[in-house]
């Protein structure tokens, strides 16, 4: 009988999925678990490879078990999760037919990145501070819709690479403003009332504003407005080469910089290589937040 596990986990602590001989997978963590828990060597196969650093929300893996099983399904859950470190998360296990294969049977995979664009302690763990001034992201969506289709994306491809085709479906691909969790709880009403209790602005003879606060007024936070400081990038295709979503990311910041018109990003799939398209982008800002089969 086969099994689905859809999983969820923190990259920072692992070399990727795969298997590597001398770090940390989450594979290899995910298996040991596994055989620990079922008192027999117990292989996995993923959905697909995610590099170092990089996160998944919504991950599918499979394996085989011969027999009968021996948990009820919410008991392997807990049994599993109980055994795997605080970094990767079990949510639930399910029989499927046998033929049904965690990377061959998927019909589309989604990817996020997420950025933001000034100095934040509380997101820095799973985002890319993008310093860049001025980036536009209207010119950054325009270019996103050169992405659509299927297209050969090389030019996104870390080199070396064994893949058989670099032909990729991509069916969705945009660039859009979002509010971080702790930005939400610290502009409500209960989050303006603890920061009232924050000290009032320097008068201006010690080289402050001078401004008065009534109590009803909420202060000003050191944070910016979500629609300018906050953007993540959505890209959903039917697979996806190595390195190319970090690479699609790092060559559209450089058309949002001004350094290229939209349309490079044509160019770059028609006839570029990895070297005249943009730069990766850390890999700790990306999730795999989806897969569907």
């Amino acid at each position: 009988m086969r099994y689905f596990l859809c999983l969820s986990y923190d990259g920072s602590a692992f070399c990727g999925w795969q298997i590597q001989p001398s770090a940390p997978s989450v594979q290899q963590c995910l298996e040991s678990a596994l055989s620990r828990l079922l008192g027999r060597p117990v292989p996995v196969t993923g959905a697909g490879r995610t590099d170092t650093a990089v996160n998944a929300y919504h991950y599918v893996a499979h394996f085989d078990w011969d027999g009968i099983f021996p948990f009820e399904a919410s008991d392997f859950t807990y049994k599993l999760n109980a055994i795997l470190p605080h970094g990767v998360a079990v949510h639930s296990v399910s029989p499927v037919a046998d033929d049904l294969h965690a990377r061959f049977s998927a019909k589309r995979r989604e990817y996020t990145y997420f950025i933001h664009r000034q100095k934040d302690p509380f997101v820095r763990a799973f985002s890319w501070q993008c310093g860049y001034p001025g980036l536009d992201f209207e010119a950054m969506n325009k270019a996103c819709q050169f992405l659509l289709g299927t297209h050969d994306f090389s030019c996104f491809e870390k080199t070396g690479t064994d893949n058989k085709t670099s032909i990729c479906t991509v069916y969705e691909a945009f660039w859009a403003p979002y509010t971080p969790s702790h930005i939400q709880v610290m502009d409500s009403e209960v989050g303006n009332a603890v920061l009232g209790a924050c000290p009032p602005p320097l008068p201006e003879a010690m080289g402050g504003a001078g401004v008065e606060r009534s109590g009803t007024e909420s202060p000003r936070t050191a944070f910016p407005t979500s629609d300018s400081s906050y953007w993540y990038f959505r890209i959903a295709a039917d697979r996806f080469l190595r390195n190319m979503v970090r690479a699609t990311v790092g060559t559209l910041i450089e058309v949002g910089r001004g350094k290229h018109a939209p349309e490079w990003v044509a160019e770059l799939i028609e006839s570029g290589t990895r070297g005249d398209a943009g730069e990766s982008v850390p890999g700790n800002a990306l999730f795999l937040n989806k897969v569907e089969y």
